[in-house]
């Protein structure tokens, strides 16, 4: 078989689009190269993803292995309809919900996802409601305390603000991962993010370089 991952490598956290055209062409093809090539990309990124989504992240491993399973068996599906990390992210959060329903299907979730999904989808045109509590954390102490208040969430509006304060992907990108509209991604970044303030009120000292939004989330 031909060297089908010739000019294939990693420069920084970042392919070009046509390095991932070439890794995809070559799992395809079933190339051994191009599937350490994915492990050594993305099992990190993905271990952290599954990792912020999850209660106890002592239940990743088993996870992140299901993930990365999925994507050899599937990605010769993959059509490019999106980036491949949005397409692995989306398998990933997708095993992390499975994962949670099947461990937590009885209990109650602790914060209650409301009329959201039949309320009528105005948040198209929200703007952004400026610095979320990750930007906000100004020291390592006070990031922890954003980490830790993420495990009080709704898994629905953890998910949304995962995507979107620590791993940085655009709105539509987080629709695609979630399967959701455009305006029921911003409605579910918006409430997580201020679910997360509220968490946080009783818990942190006010510091000048701290400031919580006092904008109301819309309902």
């Amino acid at each position: 078989m031909a060297d089908t991952t010739v000019g294939l490598h990693i420069e920084g956290c970042l392919f070009s689009d046509a390095e991932e055209d070439a890794l995809v062409s070559a799992l395809g093809q079933g190339a051994e190269d191009a599937y350490e090539i994915l492990i050594q990309r993305y099992q990190q990124p993905v271990y952290s993803l599954v990792c912020r989504l999850m209660n106890d992240p002592s239940d990743a491993p088993d996870i992140v292995q299901e993930v990365f399973l999925k994507v050899f068996r599937s990605v010769g599906a993959f059509r490019g309809n999106s980036s491949l990390k949005t397409w692995i992210y989306r398998i990933a959060v997708n095993e992390a919900y499975n994962h949670r329903r099947w461990f937590c299907r009885h209990q109650r979730q602790e914060v209650a996802l409301g009329s959201e999904e039949g309320a009528p989808n105005h948040a198209d045109t929200m703007a952004d409601p400026g610095r979320s509590p990750f930007e906000q954390a100004a020291d390592h102490e006070t990031r922890a305390l954003v980490e830790q208040a993420l495990e009080k969430l709704n898994p629905k509006f953890r998910a949304a603000v995962v995507l979107r304060d620590i791993e940085d992907l655009s709105y539509e990108d987080i629709a695609t991962v979630l399967n959701v509209s455009l305006g029921t991604v911003k409605s579910r970044i918006m409430r997580g993010r201020e679910a997360l303030r509220k968490i946080l009120e009783g818990r942190l000292e006010p510091e000048p370089n701290v400031r919580w939004s006092s904008e109301p989330v819309t309902e």
